[in-house]
């Protein structure tokens, strides 16, 4: 099961089927991130060059061949270079200036038919305008969330790789905060249902402790 599936209880997220207000029982102070603002740019990057490291297996016999290529799964993007200049004639918005610099892995294959992977980093410079809460003792952050994907590229060297890229960058304006929030208490948390077949599932079913009564008898059972 899952907090979508099987059976379900009153402490468990979903859509809200009742009174909202039904049973809420305290308020909760939360230490979370606060989004104050967010914006999303899309862009189609054509013929940029990037130069590839960290090849897996080592060595790889040239000529390679692009195979794909997405944004890291495993190192994330990061902002350099931020510049917050606030507007005169608007009061608690800002332009935003940064530089990201948002990692890539790459599949490829070598002379050898071998296939291998390396690492780069498309950097884009970016300026948006965004509200920007005031100063205060728990500072704002400028935190980025970003998305590629590499329909076609081409090896011009045994590191170096032309590319386009499809970007998905999303720049926020985050603090760190103590929000106080209602809440329905604590998640019933549902046991897992796995995917594969489970040999225990009769081991699993039977109660913990034997049982201490004597099973009932069938009077219609007595010959």
């Amino acid at each position: 099961m899952s907090f979508f599936s099987g059976i379900r209880t009153e402490n468990m997220p979903g859509p809200i089927t009742s009174n909202p207000m039904r049973c809420l029982c305290e308020k909760v102070c939360l230490q979370t991130k606060k989004v104050f603002d967010a914006c999303l740019k899309r862009e189609h990057l054509e013929d940029v060059t990037v130069t590839l490291s960290n090849f897996t297996p080592a060595n790889p016999v040239a000529p390679l061949t692009f195979v794909s290529g997405q944004s890291s799964t495993t190192e994330e993007v990061t902002f350099t270079n931020v510049t917050v200049t606030r507007l005169n004639d608007r009061p608690n918005f800002a332009r935003v200036s940064v530089t990201a610099q948002i990692p890539i892995d790459v599949v490829y294959t070598d002379a050898n038919n071998v296939e291998g992977t390396a690492t780069g980093y498309i950097t884009l410079d970016e300026s948006v305008i965004l509200f920007v809460p005031q100063a205060s003792m728990v500072p704002y952050r400028i935190e980025p969330v970003a998305s590629v994907v590499l329909p076609q590229a081409t090896f011009s060297s045994a590191t170096d790789i032309i590319l386009d890229a499809c970007v998905m960058l999303i720049i926020k304006v985050v603090a760190e905060v103590e929000i106080l929030v209602p809440s329905y208490g604590y998640c019933n948390i549902p046991p897992c249902q796995e995917a594969t077949q489970d040999i225990c599932a009769g081991f699993f079913e039977l109660p913990l402790y034997p049982s201490s009564q004597p099973t009932p008898i069938n009077p219609n059972s007595v010959q």
